[in-house]
């Protein structure tokens, strides 16, 4: 009775292990931070989930040379983020929907979404 115990638990434990490394990939914010980077002009990653209603930051590292701006016309964000610094960009709390962001700099490249549920 003892081993099923365990390995019950080896198992909850391997698939919590595994969501957690399918949520982080995806860029959700579980815990109201969100890394983003800017490399080469586009942003990693692209498609952020948050949840409704909540309030979060995105952690944005621009790795590339130069400056580009973070901008959300639905979100009413405009911040220049310079080549090789870091920013903080509060969010929320926001309805369900799809918030749309560019690099304004770079748009041809650099687009994004946040999605709420």
């Amino acid at each position: 009775m003892e081993i099923r115990q365990v390995s019950r638990s080896v198992v909850a434990i391997a698939i919590g292990l595994g969501l957690a490394g399918v949520l982080a990939l995806s860029g959700r914010a579980d815990d109201g931070n969100v890394a983003v980077t800017i490399k080469d002009h586009k942003f990693d990653p692209e498609l952020i989930e948050i949840p409704s209603g909540a309030q979060v930051k995105l952690l944005v590292t621009n790795a590339d040379e130069t400056p580009e701006e973070f901008e959300s016309q639905a979100l009413g964000i405009e911040k220049v983020i310079p080549g090789g610094q870091k920013a903080e960009i509060k969010i929320g709390p926001l309805s369900a929907g799809t918030y749309e962001f560019v690099g304004e700099f770079h748009e041809d490249s650099a687009k994004g979404k946040i999605v709420a549920k």
